[in-house]
């Protein structure tokens, strides 16, 4: 199932001769001018819920109503629960697709629990490993293109090699992704953003997922990073659902292959939710004894207010349906705007996601840094140019991550515009120089 389509002209250039191109780059200039005239300050960098997002999760303040008692009766405001209150992990097991048994329900961060994951496999042997990863003479992560940067950048903080891995609509290119990982014994990980995937749209295939589950692999502590941020961050009225990678990888005889995270941020608050960790239960255990020896516990007041206010999973969807509410018109805008200044040029193109945070613009070849410089000296913020790919190296330099969910809607209107007018000038200067 194609869950992101990509929008515009199919041509690489469009078919000026030079007389028209100059017209083109000289409008565009005027428009530029006036739009550095006009001093805004706008940012579109981080895909961060708006404030009324936030707002719709507002009666959390005023929980838990019942008391401190969890339903198994732990009181809440004591020491202990190191894999989660059950409760919340119940609710989140169909979700997140993991027996609630193989939940942990943690902190307010799923990167966290990355971070975590990928410091105690460097320490600690991992089920199935011959040796910790700090003893392996080199580890490297597979990197989906155009991914997440946080990922690149947690890797890259440990000096764990980044090898990029082209993304199709139905995920990465698995025929490259089977044949490093066979020969390849230090490849340790891949990076999965499986469903609305960061920053292009894209869900992975059942084909996809039951590839990864059951490929051969050189390591025998290789391990998914299934980061399911967008589990339930629909936009359109179809739900769309992947395959369960978990149950595959058991079913493949891998059932320790995927780690699968998951998180609060983006349904109830950012900075105050509740991640997810799902795995084997040899994998639980491993990560439980590891966190063990820096916590006593998670913050159970936390997860009980989160799990009275949810109450269950038709819960979640009830409330994801009014974040819905506020984020589709922002994407519709997206798109309506793009699709006006920059359709049929074919000076960009860019995805049309039916979930999860961004749209993915891609300019012409050699592009987009400089769309962006122009941008930010008009005001216009934007994630750098580059920061979709391992090292901040973007090889094509034409990939622009755009995140809608911030900003009201009048000034996310004002910001796209404003950045179809620096496309329009970089890549018209840019064919004209190339045009000798």
């Amino acid at each position: 199932m194609t869950s992101s389509v990509t929008s515009s002209a199919s041509s690489p250039s469009p078919a000026l001769n030079a007389a028209e191109l100059t017209a083109e780059r000289d409008r565009a200039r005027r428009d530029y001018e006036e739009l550095v005239r006009r001093g805004l300050s706008l940012d579109l960098t981080r895909g961060k819920p708006s404030p009324r997002q936030l707002d719709l999760a507002e009666a959390l303040l005023t929980l838990p109503s019942g008391g401190h008692r969890a339903a198994d009766g732990t009181d809440t405001r004591n020491y202990g629960g190191l894999q989660g209150l059950p409760e919340l992990r119940e609710i989140f097991s169909g979700l997140l697709q993991v027996p609630a048994a193989q939940l942990v329900a943690a902190g307010n961060s799923s990167l966290t629990l990355m971070h975590d994951s990928v410091v105690h496999a460097l320490l600690s042997r991992l089920p199935g490993a011959e040796r910790r990863w700090a003893d392996e003479p080199r580890i490297a992560f597979l990197c989906p293109v155009p991914g997440y940067d946080r990922h690149f950048a947690l890797c890259e903080r440990f000096g764990i090699e980044l090898i990029p891995v082209p993304m199709t609509a139905d995920g990465p290119d698995m025929d490259v992704v089977e044949g490093l990982v066979r020969e390849d014994a230090q490849i340790k990980g891949i990076w999965c953003v499986p469903k609305y995937s960061n920053p292009d749209g894209a869900c992975y295939s059942d084909e996809t997922v039951r590839r990864l589950a059951s490929m051969p692999a050189a390591a025998p502590d290789f391990r998914i990073f299934w980061d399911n941020a967008y589990a339930v961050h629909h936009l359109t009225d179809e739900r769309v659902e992947i395959a369960d990678l978990l149950a595959l990888c058991a079913e493949s005889g891998n059932p320790d292959r995927a780690f699968v995270f998951g998180s609060t941020s983006k349904i109830t608050f950012a900075g105050a939710g509740v991640a997810f960790f799902g795995s084997s239960p040899d994998n639980v255990a491993w990560l439980i004894g590891n966190l063990g020896k820096g916590t006593i516990g998670p913050d159970k007041i936390n997860q009980l207010r989160h799990a009275e206010f949810l109450r269950d999973a038709d819960g979640v969807l009830a409330h994801m349906e009014r974040h819905r509410e506020l984020l589709r018109p922002k994407f519709d805008a997206v798109e309506a705007i793009l699709s006006k200044e920059l359709g049929g040029t074919g000076l960009a193109t860019w995805s049309r996601p039916a979930g999860g945070y961004f749209v993915s613009l891609d300019v012409l070849e050699g592009c987009a840094r400089e769309v962006v410089r122009r941008a930010t000296e008009a005001g216009i913020a934007l994630t750098p140019a580059g920061a979709t790919h391992p090292y901040g190296k973007d090889p094509r330099d034409s990939t622009i991550r755009i995140a809608p969910s911030y900003p009201e809607p009048e000034e996310l209107e004002l910001a796209i515009a404003g950045l179809t007018v620096c496309v329009r000038l970089v890549a018209t200067e840019k064919l004209l120089e190339a045009a000798g």
